[in-house]
């Protein structure tokens, strides 16, 4: 049979997503909670890779098994031995063809921004702190210019591994409230850092730092050495993937981000 299942996850204590030898992943504590309710040794395959610190609300798995166990069994069993920072929201069976990465039609991300002078105590690592005064309506409009199929170099890590740039923005919102500040992404898929570099320069126009159209001269330079400094990984979230109906996977839409500030 083939499970899946949706993950939330704080990614502050790890290293990442990915299993890597001496030290702490989140896949290595999800593949160790599975295995104990299986009794057999679990391997799972995500829907995106996320870096160290960066978290998700509907980061998606499937896994191959012939251990017949109920749904709840599996999520309950599973979040009985997880740590704290990670938690099995859905779990269902699917199709033996399905798959969490190369059957994923878009992925959705956030980036929350905490713009005021003082760091916040209860929410700390869950946001980035900004402390310049900025113009969320500007970033909104610098953002529009990387929608549509574009080349991303400039919006990629050094040691990206991709085999190439061009990737698909469907949308990207900047939106206030009150002290927080959200931009959200949804694409087909993202470069490494991508949106963090995204962010880093968003926030470069928001404080002006740069002048508007900054943004969509540097889209068109493909080269990430013009650009600004990488954002934090403390406030991105992986809010899921979107697959076709029949897939029967929950839509990501539906994922909460349940915070200990106003928002």
């Amino acid at each position: 049979m083939r499970i899946a299942a949706v993950i939330e996850y704080r990614g502050t204590r790890y290293s990442g997503w990915q299993f890597q030898d001496h030290t702490s992943s989140v896949q290595d504590e999800l593949e160790k909670a599975l295995a104990f309710v299986a009794n057999e040794p679990i391997r799972v395959v995500c829907a995106g890779r996320t870096d160290a610190g960066v978290h998700a609300l509907g980061q998606v798995v499937h896994w191959d098994t012939n251990v017949v166990r109920p749904d709840h069994g599996w999520r309950m069993g599973a979040n009985n031995k997880l740590p704290d920072d990670i938690a099995i929201q859905w779990v269902g069976q699917v199709a033996a063809d399905f798959h969490a990465r190369y059957h994923a039609v878009e992925r959705s991300y956030r980036y929350y921004l905490l713009n005021r002078l003082s760091r916040s105590a209860t929410a700390a690592g869950l946001l980035t702190l900004e402390r310049r005064e900025l113009d969320t309506d500007k970033m909104h409009r610098e953002a529009q210019a990387l929608v549509g199929e574009h080349d991303f170099s400039s919006f990629r890590a050094a040691g990206c591994q991709a085999n190439h740039a061009v990737r698909t923005l469907k949308s990207i919102r900047v939106q206030r409230h009150g002290e927080v500040i959200c931009i959200e992404v949804l694409g087909n898929a993202f470069l490494h850092n991508m949106i963090r570099i995204i962010v880093g320069n968003l926030l470069a126009v928001g404080c002006g730092d740069e002048q508007e159209g900054f943004v969509a001269a540097l889209l068109a330079k493909k080269d990430r050495t013009k650009g600004r400094t990488t954002a934090k990984p403390d406030g991105l979230y992986f809010i899921g993937p979107r697959y076709p109906p029949e897939a029967g996977i929950p839509d990501p839409k539906d994922s909460q981000l349940i915070l200990p500030i106003g928002m």
